[in-house]
């Protein structure tokens, strides 16, 4: 069998996020932004090579000026460019988000990032990485859609572990229906899966209970569901197991919440691949995001991320 020589291939969205200067302001009210590099399956990759992963970060940015500052902030994070698509045709995506300490108001222009295709994920890589990651924001569009499914149904059969987080969002994905068409055929392959109490209401579009939930996508094919439940902490159902649920780590000023998600799930990938515990997963997940709530943009640059998850058991 050929040596596993990737542990995360994330698959997906690179973004510009303009986060907003105006705390606790909708996109209305916001006044002034400043740029980060965003998207999903960026930060987590960002995150997991600070952790000293071997990381692929599969996406597409436009041949434009915003495009340039994107490949430049890969380079300072030690991401390689091999599997980023710079596209004459299409601009980089940027996304409005307003600070918060809640659930993020957001606005998206899309164009570069829905542009993944098949001949950016070689089944060589595939066939060495451990886990395949992606969003449910990806999976939202074609091409990425069509290249993603394609791509998961082969990482399956090597035997790469899937992973998604669910960050539905009818705004991003207006048909429901045809969501839960593409989320129940990713699903079928067993993802660790990610998702929020705001994720389940846009998903159901309607207030549906956790275990409702939980049995949902059991039934659909996920033995592993993460529910992040913010101050209150995270339930993790397993099929078959007990419920596991752990409480938040108390933050003294929560900056911003943007990419707090992102940075829990990060943890939690590292976590599973050292082969932990459900419980150490799980608290490893907690401290980074943490750690992300007391900065605004990406995890904190002055801060031991791999050090502060050391001292987790």
């Amino acid at each position: 069998m050929r040596e596993k020589t990737i542990d995360i291939l994330s698959i997906g969205e690179i973004l510009i996020d303009f986060i907003g200067h105006q705390t606790e302001s909708d996109i209305f009210s916001t006044i002034d932004y400043k740029r980060f590099l965003g998207g999903s399956p960026t930060n987590v990759a960002v995150n997991t090579t600070r952790l000293g992963l071997q990381v692929k970060l599969i996406s597409s940015v436009g041949n434009d000026g915003l495009g340039k500052f994107v490949l430049e902030e890969l380079d300072k994070r030690s991401l390689e460019r091999q599997s980023i698509a710079v596209l004459k045709d299409y601009p980089t995506s940027i996304i409005l988000v307003s600070k918060t300490t809640q659930t993020p108001d957001f606005l998206a222009y899309r164009e570069a990032d829905k542009e993944i295709y098949e001949t950016q994920i070689p089944d060589e890589w595939l066939s060495q990485a451990r886990i395949f990651h992606t969003t449910c924001f990806a999976l939202s569009k074609n091409p990425a859609r069509q290249t993603i499914l394609a791509k998961a149904k082969k990482a399956d059969s090597l035997g790469c572990r899937l992973s998604i987080d669910l960050n539905y969002a009818p705004k991003i994905w207006p048909n429901r229906e045809e969501a839960h068409q593409v989320v129940r055929a990713f699903c079928a392959y067993n993802p660790l899966l990610k998702l929020s109490e705001d994720d389940i209401y846009r998903y159901f579009g309607r207030e549906i209970n956790h275990a409702e939930a939980f049995e949902y996508f059991h039934q659909v094919g996920v033995e592993w569901i993460c529910l992040t439940l913010g101050s209150k902490g995270v339930k993790l159902s397993r099929k078959g197991f007990p419920i596991i649920q752990e409480q938040a780590l108390h933050v003294e000023k929560i900056v911003d919440a943007t990419g707090a998600g992102d940075a829990f799930w990060s943890g939690f990938l590292f976590a599973f691949l050292q082969e932990k515990s459900p419980e150490t997963c799980i608290r490893k997940a907690l401290k980074l995001a943490s750690i992300k709530l007391q900065s605004i943009g990406g995890l904190p640059k002055d801060i031991d991320i791999l050090a502060e998850l050391q001292k987790i058991s």
